[in-house]
């Protein structure tokens, strides 16, 4: 199968030109290795059966032995022997030269090391793929061109139908789904990774052993909390409801959830446009791929022609994980905001430059006017804030953007821009 190109392709380019070496962290399965091997010149893989005892045995005695190889050199599953970890930081220290390694790891295992990577080994965080990076969104909408030209958008048209977003929904960004010969075998990825998230990783990620039921309840209960801000003790009533469980022992699954990369939650945006106590500051709950969440409640796509509340929780997640994906280039964060007045954005998109979007997720038409007066009305107070505030004013909103999974996009009178989920792209 040929390689499909990430938008994490340029992070990693510019990693390997700025800095000795690059580590690619993600959840399992959303393609590490194979874009590392894009770039690497020769390779190392400590899962290699034919290789891999000779190779734990050079990176236990004299780990340096290992570094000699054409550069790039990549160190896939590193965790396995993280005595080489010192090693490349050594030879990094000693060359001073840049894109020597990479190394790539399952977050299935938490390795700690004795020496940090700092200004040697950079971190970089890669999701499962964006529609655009699966072939599904046409791209003919660039988030990029929309910050720096908004004027220049007109008129756009996704060649997506909303039976093709319930799929994508369920399937997820997995590379190895679109490897599927059939729809039941594409679906099959996700189920399969929630199931070993479940019975083996929450436990393998630091060896503790830890309960597969009270595993798969807990993620069954955060899904059904998906995209909203649940607080802890209401998702840990709904997960009590079966069984006893203290705060502790669930906050424990929870952190580990984290630590592989399945849970993802959102945080506040809390610009002083409001008082204090009437912004909400809970984290929106969230995972890193919406499909996990329809793995969690066993869901196919069809059943979301009976509920399209669900489906409307789902596909916002979708567009986060997109709205990440995208933005990444540009080190983008993603936040929401939300008032006791019910004034909400789904997401506030804030670029490294001091730019940002503010963008509400709108699966159906009927629900884009609705959208649209909650930007319209956020910028409005900040406006209004601004005239108090003359020492730190707050920068307006440099696009207001409401995500569809509708055929059309435009641009309002109002300026809101209307982008339907199957045209953006990076």
């Amino acid at each position: 199968m040929r390689y499909l190109k990430r938008i994490a392709d340029e992070q990693l380019s510019l990693k390997l030109d700025a800095f000795g070496g690059a580590l690619i962290t993600g959840p399992k399965g959303c393609g590490k290795t194979t874009t590392a091997k894009q770039k690497a010149k020769s390779v190392v893989e400590f899962q290699n059966e034919d290789e891999r005892e000779n190779y734990l045995l050079i990176a236990n005695t004299h780990p340096s032995d290992l570094l000699k190889g054409a550069k790039p050199r990549l160190f896939d599953e590193w965790q396995d022997a993280p005595k080489i970890w010192g090693a490349i930081r050594k030879d990094i220290d000693d060359t001073g030269d840049v894109g020597l390694y990479i190394l790539t790891g399952s977050s299935s295992r938490d390795v700690e090391t004795p020496h940090t990577g700092t200004l040697r080994i950079s971190k970089m965080k890669m999701y499962p793929m964006s529609l655009y990076e699966s072939g599904e969104s046409n791209g003919r909408v660039s988030l990029r061109a929309l910050f720096d030209s908004p004027e220049a958008f007109e008129t756009c048209e996704s060649d997506l139908t909303i039976d093709e977003i319930k799929f994508a929904i369920c399937r997820g960004g997995w590379p190895a789904s679109l490897k599927g010969r059939t729809e039941a075998a594409k679906l099959a990825i996700a189920r399969d990774l929630f199931s070993q998230t479940c019975d083996v990783d929450i436990s393998k990620i630091d060896n503790t052993k830890r309960n597969p039921l009270w595993a798969r309840t807990i993620l069954r209960s955060y899904a059904r909390n998906l995209c909203t801000l649940s607080e802890t003790k209401t998702i840990l009533a709904d997960v009590t409801a079966n069984f006893e469980m203290s705060k502790p022992t669930y906050y424990d699954y929870v952190s580990g959830f984290e630590k592989l990369m399945i849970i993802e939650d959102i945080g506040a945006w809390r610009p002083s446009i409001r008082s204090k106590t009437s912004i909400r500051s809970n984290n929106k709950r969230n995972f890193i791929d919406p499909s996990i969440a329809a793995a969690a409640l066993n869901v196919s796509p069809e059943y979301f022609s009976r509920d399209y509340k669900t489906l409307g929780f789902l596909f916002e997640s979708l567009c986060i994980r997109d709205l990440k994906v995208y933005s990444s280039a540009n080190n983008g964060v993603i936040s929401y905001y939300h008032d006791r007045l019910n004034l909400e954005a789904d997401a506030v998109l804030h670029l490294e430059d001091g730019r940002y979007a503010l963008i509400e997720i709108k699966l159906g038409q009927s629900e884009i006017d609705v959208g649209a007066r909650h930007l319209l009305e956020i910028e409005r107070l900040i406006i209004e804030n601004n005239k108090n505030e003359s020492q730190v004013p707050l920068r307006l909103p440099d696009l207001k953007m409401v995500i569809t999974g509708t055929k059309y996009g435009y641009v309002r009178p109002d300026g809101v821009y209307v982008v339907p989920i199957g045209c953006l792209k990076d």
